[in-house]
Formats: structure tokens, sequence, C-alpha cells
């Protein structure tokens, strides 16, 4: 691997320029290699001379390469919400200075996008029973709805509990109000049953009795009609005994 020398400006205590051996194939950042004003190189030899007023060079020291370091945002920067005093809000609302945007309520949870116009500045914030218990503050509207969203999805979450109660509350009252009507519905028709029943048995009785007073009524019949064949025969008798004195008389 062939090496070249390149020379490098740096800036010792003694103010003295060095050579660097730098490796051909290895990448060099641009950054890392300032030209320097070209000087003859002289042999190692000739450092260690003793001619009249030369001064002799020091060796050569090595100097570690320099990489570019990437930029950092600062702390404000790459945030893009901050706290937010619950009641900084409570006061701007009161004194009118903050307009809601976006507003959700979840029974006793809410969650408002709040702009406050001054400032150009957004506040977002979490109450429960209409009083703020967190609070968020961003400079710009997306950052300010990514935040409500959040806190619209814990609103929901917290909301859970009195949502299955006011669903729960609901349905038993639907139930009761329903088993109140099929309550009154079997006692009608217990009471229809009854009135059937009352009705069958007086049916019943009644037939009995048609029954009885027909089977009477038939005898009578019955007891007539001999009766009344008694007496025609009785008549027919008369009416032969009178026949018997009268001469009989031939027609001419």
């Amino acid at each position: 691997m062939k090496l070249l020398l390149n020379r490098r400006r740096t800036v010792p205590a003694d103010g003295i320029a060095h050579l660097v051996r730098i490796d051909r194939n290895a990448s060099i950042s641009a950054d890392a290699i300032v030209d320097a004003p070209v000087h003859d190189a002289r042999p190692a030899s000739s450092a260690s001379s003793n001619s009249p007023g030369h001064t002799p060079e020091r060796p050569v020291r090595p100097v570690a390469t320099l990489h570019p370091m990437p930029a950092m945002p600062s702390q404000a920067n790459g945030r893009v919400a901050h706290f937010a005093d619950p009641g900084e809000i409570e006061w701007l609302v009161e004194a009118g200075a903050l307009t809601p945007f976006r507003v959700f309520r979840a029974f006793d949870y809410s969650a408002s996008l709040l702009f406050h116009a001054k400032e150009l500045k957004y506040y977002v914030a979490l109450y429960q029973d209409g009083t703020p218990w967190r609070a968020l503050r961003a400079n710009d509207l997306d950052a300010a709805q990514g935040i409500f969203y959040q806190f619209e999805q814990q609103a929901m979450r917290l909301a859970d509990g009195q949502t299955r109660r006011a669903q729960l509350e609901a349905q038993n009252e639907q139930l009761t109000k329903l088993i109140a009507q099929s309550e009154a519905q079997a006692e009608q028709l217990r009471k229809a049953l009854q009135r059937s029943a009352t009705q069958e048995q007086a049916v019943t009785s009644r037939q009995h009795q048609v029954r009885r007073e027909v089977a009477q009524l038939e005898a009578q019949r019955v007891a007539a009609q001999a009766q009344l064949n008694k007496v025609h025969r009785q008549i027919h008798q008369l009416d032969l005994a009178a026949h018997d004195g009268v001469p009989h008389l031939t027609n001419r």
C-alpha cells in the first residue's frame, strides 16, 4: 500500500507545522484536511546535522482524524408541547382570552382545544367535572390536534365505567318495565281463564238442567200421549155402544 505525505497545518504550542502520514486508500473528510503553504521537505539526516544556526526539528506527532459532528437541535425546538398550568387556563377562560376550537365530552370527563389569539398559542386541557386537571400548550395547530386526540381517547377510557353504568341502568329500567307489562298480561290471562272456567261451569250446569227438564218433559209427553190414547179408546168404545141401539137402514 502506497503512503503519501500530506502537509497539514497544525497549531502546536511551538507554532511549527508537521508532516502527517495519511493512507491513500482511506476516505478523508474534506473538513478534516486544510491545505497549508508548501515548504521544502528536508531529509531526516539533515535534521540531525550540527551546522551552525540550524534549529533541530521535533519528531513528527500523530494527529487524530477529524470527524464531522451532527448539529443537535435544542430541547426547545425538539418539543412540540409544553406543560401548562391548569389554573392559568381557568384564568384565561374566565377572562375570555381563549377560543374553543374543539370540545369533546363523555359524562364527567371532557377535552378542549383552546386558541389563545393574543399569543398565537394553543391549549389542550382534560377536564373532570368541569375542572381542568391536565393541560398542555403547543405552538401549532397540528400538534395541538394530536394532543387533543390523545386527551379525547383518555376521556373515553375514563368514562367507560359511567358509559357501562348508564347502559345497564337503561337496560334494567327497560327490563323492569317489561316485567311489569308481562305480569299485567299474565294477570289478565289468569282472570280470563278464571272467567272462562266459571262460564264453563255455568254452561255445564245449564246443560245438565236443560237435559233434566227435557227428560221430565219427555216423560210428561209420554204420559199425556198414553192418557190421550186411552181417552181415544174410550171414545171409540162409547161410540160403538151408541150405535148399537140405532136400526140399520137400507138404501133404496
